[in-house]
Protein backbone atom coordinates (compact mmCIF):
# COMPACT_ATOMS: atom_id res chain seq x y z
CA UNK A 1 0.00 0.00 0.00
CA UNK A 2 1.19 3.83 -1.00
CA UNK A 3 -0.28 6.81 0.16
CA UNK A 4 1.14 9.98 -1.53
CA UNK A 5 0.38 13.32 0.18
CA UNK A 6 0.62 16.01 -1.35
CA UNK A 7 -0.54 19.84 -2.20
CA UNK A 8 0.72 21.58 1.21
CA UNK A 9 2.50 24.74 0.85
CA UNK A 10 2.74 28.69 2.03
CA UNK A 11 -0.64 30.72 2.71
CA UNK A 12 -1.41 33.56 4.46
CA UNK A 13 -4.16 33.23 7.53
CA UNK A 14 -7.07 33.25 6.30
CA UNK A 15 -6.31 31.54 2.86
CA UNK A 16 -7.74 27.97 2.07
CA UNK A 17 -5.48 24.92 0.81
CA UNK A 18 -6.95 21.37 -0.57
CA UNK A 19 -4.45 18.35 0.63
CA UNK A 20 -4.55 15.35 -1.34
CA UNK A 21 -3.50 11.90 -0.72
CA UNK A 22 -3.79 9.14 -3.32
CA UNK A 23 -3.94 6.13 -2.73
CA UNK A 24 -2.67 2.72 -4.34
CA UNK A 25 -1.85 -1.14 -4.12
CA UNK A 26 -5.15 -2.31 -2.88
CA UNK A 27 -8.50 -2.40 -2.21
CA UNK A 28 -9.77 0.50 0.25
CA UNK A 29 -13.37 -0.20 0.32
CA UNK A 30 -13.40 -2.14 3.77
CA UNK A 31 -10.85 0.86 5.26
CA UNK A 32 -10.89 4.22 6.66
CA UNK A 33 -8.65 6.95 5.58
CA UNK A 34 -7.87 9.98 7.93
CA UNK A 35 -5.57 12.75 8.38
CA UNK A 36 -2.85 14.00 11.18
CA UNK A 37 -0.36 16.74 11.48
CA UNK A 38 2.39 17.27 13.43
CA UNK A 39 3.32 20.97 14.52
CA UNK A 40 7.10 21.74 15.44
CA UNK A 41 7.84 20.41 18.52
CA UNK A 42 4.59 19.11 18.97
CA UNK A 43 2.91 15.86 18.98
CA UNK A 44 1.06 14.45 16.09
CA UNK A 45 -2.42 14.71 16.69
CA UNK A 46 -6.03 13.58 14.41
CA UNK A 47 -7.64 15.92 12.23
CA UNK A 48 -10.07 14.14 10.53
CA UNK A 49 -11.26 10.54 9.54
CA UNK A 50 -13.44 9.17 6.89
CA UNK A 51 -15.00 5.43 6.25
CA UNK A 52 -13.85 4.64 2.49
CA UNK A 53 -16.93 2.98 1.56
CA UNK A 54 -19.76 4.98 3.34
CA UNK A 55 -18.18 8.50 3.48
CA UNK A 56 -19.05 8.75 7.75
CA UNK A 57 -16.54 11.62 8.70
CA UNK A 58 -15.34 12.21 11.95
CA UNK A 59 -13.32 15.47 13.35
CA UNK A 60 -11.10 16.79 15.94
CA UNK A 61 -13.56 19.60 17.97
CA UNK A 62 -10.93 22.17 17.05
CA UNK A 63 -11.06 21.74 13.63
CA UNK A 64 -14.98 20.82 12.67
CA UNK A 65 -16.30 23.80 10.86
CA UNK A 66 -13.08 24.80 8.98
CA UNK A 67 -11.84 21.74 7.55
CA UNK A 68 -13.47 19.23 5.54
CA UNK A 69 -12.60 15.88 4.82
CA UNK A 70 -13.59 14.08 1.55
CA UNK A 71 -12.93 11.00 -0.72
CA UNK A 72 -12.84 10.42 -4.47
CA UNK A 73 -13.74 6.60 -4.93
CA UNK A 74 -13.24 6.25 -8.52
CA UNK A 75 -9.40 7.81 -8.01
CA UNK A 76 -8.57 6.39 -4.93
CA UNK A 77 -7.74 10.01 -3.61
CA UNK A 78 -8.31 11.21 0.00
CA UNK A 79 -8.79 15.05 0.23
CA UNK A 80 -8.92 17.96 3.12
CA UNK A 81 -10.50 21.23 2.33
CA UNK A 82 -8.55 23.53 4.92
CA UNK A 83 -10.01 26.99 5.11
CA UNK A 84 -9.53 30.06 6.71
CA UNK A 85 -6.46 28.84 8.41
CA UNK A 86 -4.61 30.24 11.29
CA UNK A 87 -1.10 29.82 12.56
CA UNK A 88 -1.27 27.31 14.82
CA UNK A 89 -2.64 25.25 11.60
CA UNK A 90 1.29 24.88 10.37
CA UNK A 91 2.44 21.42 10.74
CA UNK A 92 3.30 18.56 8.54
CA UNK A 93 -0.14 16.78 7.80
CA UNK A 94 0.03 12.58 7.16
CA UNK A 95 -2.65 11.02 5.39
CA UNK A 96 -3.18 7.50 6.76
CA UNK A 97 -5.49 3.97 6.05
CA UNK A 98 -6.17 1.81 8.23
CA UNK A 99 -9.17 -0.55 9.75
CA UNK A 100 -11.55 2.33 11.62
CA UNK A 101 -12.67 4.90 11.85
CA UNK A 102 -10.52 6.48 14.82
CA UNK A 103 -8.95 9.31 16.32
CA UNK A 104 -6.19 6.86 17.64
CA UNK A 105 -2.41 6.63 15.15
CA UNK A 106 -2.69 2.77 16.45
CA UNK A 107 -5.99 2.24 14.60
CA UNK A 108 -3.73 3.41 11.49
CA UNK A 109 -2.00 0.74 9.61
CA UNK A 110 -0.65 2.65 6.48
CA UNK A 111 0.72 6.05 6.61
CA UNK A 112 2.09 8.79 3.29
CA UNK A 113 4.95 11.04 4.08
CA UNK A 114 3.59 14.12 5.12
CA UNK A 115 2.99 17.18 3.14
CA UNK A 116 4.00 20.64 5.16
CA UNK A 117 1.82 23.16 5.29
CA UNK A 118 2.95 26.78 6.48
CA UNK A 119 0.33 29.01 7.52
CA UNK A 120 2.42 33.00 7.62
CA UNK A 121 1.86 36.62 6.34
Amino acid sequence: VQLQASGGGLVQPGGSLRLSCAASGRTFSSYAMGWFRQAPEKQREFVAAITWKGGVTNYAGSMEGRFTISRDTARNTLYLQMNNLKAEDTAVYYCAAGGLNSAYEAMYDYWGQGTLVTVSS
